[in-house]
């Protein structure tokens, strides 16, 4: 077989490294659309589909941090490969899954897999490329990263028009052999690496993932099993947590170096990312399963219904980060979520029959404003906020905050609306008659707030009341959930605008206009290695 050129060998492992982080991102989106289909279908009501989305989430979240130092100490091929067709293998099993549980277990698996595709998949370009053509590389990479995560969304929502949910994993396979292929055929071995490399920090990894998966199964499973059922793990995450930040401290190669945090301008950019980026999923998680559950929307409108802010962040990101490159981050970063925040609280307006034009358009639109106003000054504020040569375990640590941010957002949240479903409908439901029957159908209701329960063989009198008073209470506890993710903005904003000081950066946030929606913050030195997505 002739060798390649070195152009053609460029440009195949662009394609490769696009497709596979391309195919973490797109997952990462389409699953949100199909969550009320994939209840109807395995059952589990609102913590089932928390934990679909929560469990990828979970993994991905406490060990991206590792996947560099994998690359790093086996290769980054290698670890590429490995994380692809990883990802490969848990999409099958999420589409033959028989059972919630099932299906949960597969996804904590695929969030395995991204935590090693991704890093890696940037730190093959960084490899691949030298320093003059590598810019062009990542934004190459950053924008198709971009387009996979619109995708994601308008793919899930057709691909369940004419078929099963099953469908959205099994679209993975094709793509998993293709990038899979390209790997071992194009991209050529690293050299072995030298003595004393940084090594794989295990026990940190157990300890954040043990202490974060216990700490989301109590808030995940309180409304089933009350505070009581769920004291034990609540506060063996607290340890778990505390006991993994004092081992980070003293560790020799921590896979989250605190004595970042020492600086302002980092430590203050990823507590507003943590308040932002919770606030983000809070909105995409629970906008979509009220308007399929409660809106009668189907998967493809909802799906279509984020475009907007796709759209807006397309058109507006990189000019605000021109802007603050000229004027500093600071009033961007305190009043772009404050923006932001406005625009969730416009979604107060939206009831039980929603039209998209006048209730969810125009705070979609104010909404994407303010996040195309945070986000690359965020971005660009928190990497250079600390040495050059620590710039690619900074963006690491604050895409790993961003993904965790989503975590417990909709974990503690969904806590809220549940609650808050509950009672409001055991009030709307106080002076109605109802016999055994709609007792048990009560209690099957309070599993799936943010829906509409099944109230047949009741009496159309008792069958009415039940669906009118669950339709009052899904609103209510939409308006509750999207005010509390307008807090979290509106808190973000005064964590910027007070904590914030303008550097003299040496990372541009014109260059950062998607932030950690694609996991790259800045062209970054080649030992540093970024990692994430928003998958």
């Amino acid at each position: 077989m002739p060798a390649r050129s070195d152009a053609s060998v460029k440009r195949l492992t662009l394609i490769a490294t696009i497709m596979g982080s391309g195919i973490a991102l797109l997952d990462g989106t389409v699953v949100n659309v199909a969550l009320p289909t994939i209840q109807r279908s395995l059952g589990g009501g609102l913590a089932g589909q928390q934990w679909v989305s929560n469990s990828y989430l979970l993994t991905l979240g406490s060990l991206i941090l590792i996947g560099g130092s994998l690359g790093d100490l086996y290769g980054e091929r290698r670890i590429f490969a490995i994380g692809v067709i990883g990802f490969g293998v848990a999409s099958l099993l999420c589409a033959i899954a028989p059972s919630i549980g099932f299906l949960i277990g597969a996804r904590a698996l695929q969030g395995i897999a991204s935590a090693l595709l991704t890093p890696a998949s940037l730190a093959v370009i960084v490899r691949t490329f030298p320093e003059s053509e590598r810019g062009g590389a990542i934004g190459s990479w950053t924008a198709w990263g971009t387009i996979a995560g619109v995708l994601g969304p308008l793919l899930g929502g057709e691909l369940l028009a004419i078929g099963s949910w099953r469908l959205i994993f099994l679209i993975n396979i094709p793509f998993v052999i293709a990038c899979a292929t390209l790997i071992m055929v194009v991209i050529p071995r690293a050299e072995p690496r030298a003595p004393g490399s940084r090594r794989v920090d295990v026990p940190g990894a157990l300890l954040c993932s043990s202490g974060l998966g216990a700490f989301v199964f109590a808030l995940i499973e309180q409304p089933r099993l009350g505070w009581s059922g769920v004291i034990v793990p609540l506060i063996a995450g607290v340890a778990l947590l505390g006991a993994f930040l004092a081992y980070e401290s003293r560790a020799r190669d921590p896979m989250l170096p605190l004595g970042l945090f020492r600086h302002r301008n980092f430590a203050a950019g990823n507590i507003e990312t943590f308040s932002m980026y919770a606030g983000l999923s809070i909105l995409f998680f629970f906008l979509v399963l009220f308007l399929q559950q409660v809106g009668g929307y189907t998967p493809l409108e909802s799906g279509l219904v984020l475009l907007p802010i796709t759209v807006v962040m397309f058109f507006t990101s990189k000019r605000f980060g021109a802007l603050a490159d000229r004027y500093g981050p600071r009033f961007f970063m305190g009043a772009g979520p404050i923006v932001g925040a406005a625009g969730l609280l416009l979604f107060q307006r939206v009831g039980a029959h929603v039209d998209f034009v006048t209730d969810v358009l125009p705070a979609l639109l104010v909404f994407s404003v303010g996040l195309s106003m945070t986000v690359a000054p965020l971005t660009a504020a928190v990497l250079a906020g600390v040495d050059g040569s620590q710039a690619g375990i900074a963006s690491g640590v604050n895409n790993a905050i961003a993904r965790v941010a989503g975590l417990i957002g909709t974990a503690a949240v969904g806590a809220v609306v549940a609650a808050s479903f509950a009672s409001t409908l055991d009030q709307r439901l106080s002076n109605v008659p109802l016999g055994s029957a709609g007792r048990t159908a009560v209690e099957q209701a309070k599993r799936l707030p943010l829906g509409l329960p099944e109230a047949h063989g009741l009496p159309a009198a008792q069958a009415r009341a039940l669906r009118v008073a669950a339709e009052q209470a899904s609103v209510h506890s939409f308006h509750l959930g999207l005010m509390i993710a307008a807090v979290l903005l509106a808190a973000g904003g005064l964590i910027g605008a007070l904590g914030i000081r303008n550097p003299r950066g040496r990372v541009r946030a014109e260059e950062c206009p998607q932030g950690q929606f694609v996991g790259v913050g800045a062209q970054i030195p080649e030992r540093a290695q970024p990692t994430g997505s928003l998958a």
